[in-house]
């Protein structure tokens, strides 16, 4: 059995079909994001919110947002969170070669696989953090938008009587957080996040 399992073949960068590798795992990335969106968006508006001040749990919150703001609600800041898809091929794309350049040093499996795990995050998550941080600032806004310090331009929310999802507020996001924090502000929770993740990417 020990035999077998030495025998196993480990598939390194120069065996990849790259074209395929590329486009099947954004496809699957992508498909997988916009199913679970909703819950991503509904959990981050329960995290940030006071007490039971807006919802009473998931489904509360599910029936809400639909009720008020439509299925669209569901996906505020989706668009943005998309960009995530960069960070999860630079960090495929950095562990292969980071794996690829310790084997002229080691041929050991184990250090190669921890060394490219470490950096692998650290380059993924020097590209996500800004983007969470801009999705999640989207995520509050509608129904929930006292939930966060940073407001949409009352023209971009109200449409006759009704409160209205629209898109294109990004930017006015975007230039709140650079007014308020400066550069930093993108970066909220990014030594965090390496802690979290580089050790667990590396295990």
């Amino acid at each position: 059995m020990m035999q077998q399992k030495r025998n196993i073949q480990i598939i390194e960068w120069e065996d990849l079909d790259k074209r395929k590798f590329y486009s099947l795992g954004v496809f699957m990335t992508m498909t997988t994001r916009a199913v679970v969106y909703p819950f991503t968006l509904i959990r981050t508006r329960l995290q940030v919110q006071k007490g039971k001040s807006l919802y009473n749990g998931t489904f509360d919150a599910f029936c809400k947002i639909l009720k008020a703001e439509g299925a669209r609600g569901l996906y505020r800041g989706f668009m943005v969170n998309t960009f995530t898809l960069i960070s999860g091929q630079a960090y495929i794309t950095t562990y292969e070669l980071v794996r690829k350049y310790v084997s002229c040093y080691s041929s050991n499996n184990t250090v190669k696989s921890l060394v490219a795990g470490g950096a692998a995050s650290l380059v993924a998550q020097s590209i996500t953090v800004p983007i969470d941080v801009v999705s999640q600032q989207l995520m509050v806004q509608g129904h929930g938008c006292q939930l966060t310090r940073f407001k949409l331009k009352p023209k971009m929310m109200m449409a006759t009587s009704k409160q209205k999802v629209t898109f294109g507020q990004t930017r006015d996001i975007v230039v709140q957080i650079f007014h308020a924090d400066g550069f930093r502000g993108f970066y909220r929770g990014y030594v965090a996040s390496l802690l979290t993740y580089i050790p667990n990417s590396a295990v």
